[in-house]
């Protein structure tokens, strides 16, 4: 936890004799930065971003309300402690200072002990307030390396074995999320992908989707068809479930002999076929209802005939529902349109370039949601490049 010693208390005030009288009182306990206006108190707070603001209010050009509001809009003192320190004592004058962001007040004429004392119980405050966020944070970092460690990076022994391509992103909205992605070997002639999104964010969000993924991998490897193991893995989450989340996903299946990928649905949103001539579709109809909220559900079957070059893209809404600072959607045409200008790039270029153009389209704006984005393109050549597409 921060020393007090080496805590900034910055002292905003446009009579020099207040400074002098702050400065001697407090000097000795911590480091100080002085501003004799409330736009130098803005520009030295953006400079060395202070642990608390002593701060008046009546002063020339800009009052002392209206630093304070603009403290609060700084990213850098948002959450540092600011005393006033006025002559104005009507109770008025008090609560319009609470409601535009102070954390006390101390009317004039002041006793240098009492000031002392105040700012000491707000720099305890605020350290010990740090010293907690920063062991918030930490865990935090731990809990994201687990989350990332959980999905595969490396897909080059699956690649060589099924003679795919592969390219993938995860970036959740917060230090962890709740978007997954996997792909897992279950024989020779099966390879199992999914892609799915838990309610809600952060940390709950994150421990439903490790419980998740870690049923769906484990299913994957006992039952052939996608559309069961939806239902299993479905009764597996409903039936554990006290906080009432859920998760929508996507599973499919791949055979590199035939070039057959068969789907099935969970309340995740729409795959893209995008193949080697043609222009992108959806590649199944129906959402399908998401997991974890009632046992005994069933799920669609769909299934396709890939060819070599063509690829099939699967995200989270964390792309199609992603905002820009107008409140614009991204939106399904959109993504259909950029989809189609990355035909024939490769797995890894196609997942990039759509995250990149998601960016862009958002520009400032926060991101709102976890991004999730798993691409599959098929490379073997030994793929009829006459099979045609088809859902059954």
């Amino acid at each position: 936890m921060k020393k007090l010693s080496d805590c900034r208390v910055l002292l905003v005030d446009d009579a020099k004799a207040n400074l002098d009288i702050l400065v001697e009182g407090l000097k000795l306990d911590h480091k100080l930065s002085l501003a004799l206006n409330g736009e130098m108190a803005l520009q030295a707070a953006a400079r060395t971003p202070p642990d608390l603001v002593l701060l008046d209010i009546m002063m020339p050009d800009m009052d002392g309300y209206e630093v304070c509001r603009r403290f609060r809009q700084m990213p850098e003192t948002a959450e540092v402690p600011i005393m006033f320190l006025s002559s104005l004592e009507e109770v008025q004058n008090k609560t319009r200072g609470f409601e535009v962001g102070a954390n006390d007040y101390l009317t004039k004429p002041f006793d240098m002990l009492e000031v002392k004392a105040r700012v000491r119980s707000l720099l305890k405050a605020k350290a010990y307030s740090d010293a907690v966020k920063e062991q918030i944070a930490s865990e935090l970092r731990v809990a994201r390396d687990i989350q990332m460690g959980m999905i595969p990076h490396d897909f080059a022994a699956l690649e060589r074995a099924y003679h795919v391509s592969f390219g993938a992103v995860l970036e959740p909205a917060r230090e962890v999320g709740g978007d997954l992605y996997g792909a897992c070997a279950a024989g020779p002639e099966r390879l199992v992908i999914f892609l799915g999104d838990v309610s809600g964010k952060g940390l709950p969000a994150s421990m439903f989707m490790v419980r998740a993924i870690s049923l769906a991998r484990l299913l994957a490897r006992q039952i052939t068809q996608p559309e069961t193991i939806l239902a299993r893995l479905n009764d597996e989450l409903s039936a554990e479930n006290p906080s009432g989340m859920f998760v929508t996903f996507l599973c499919g299946t791949f055979d590199p002999n035939s070039g057959r990928f068969v789907l099935a649905n969970g309340g995740q949103c729409r795959p893209v076929l995008l193949p080697a001539c043609g222009e992108p579709s959806w590649a199944v109809k129906n959402l399908g209802t998401a997991l974890g909220l009632e046992p005994g559900l069933q799920f669609e079957r769909t299934e396709l005939t890939m060819r070599a070059g063509d690829a099939l893209i699967f995200y989270s809404d964390g792309v199609s529902e992603a905002f820009d600072s107008h409140e614009d959607c991204y939106g399904n045409q959109r993504l259909l349109v950029d989809v189609a200008a990355v035909r024939g790039q490769s797995a890894p270029a196609i997942t990039e370039t759509l995250l990149q153009k998601v960016r862009a389209f958002a520009g400032p704006a926060k991101q709102s949601d976890d991004i999730a984005i798993l691409t599959l393109r098929v490379e073997a050549a030994n793929l009829s490049s006459e099979a045609g597409h088809g859902n059954v």
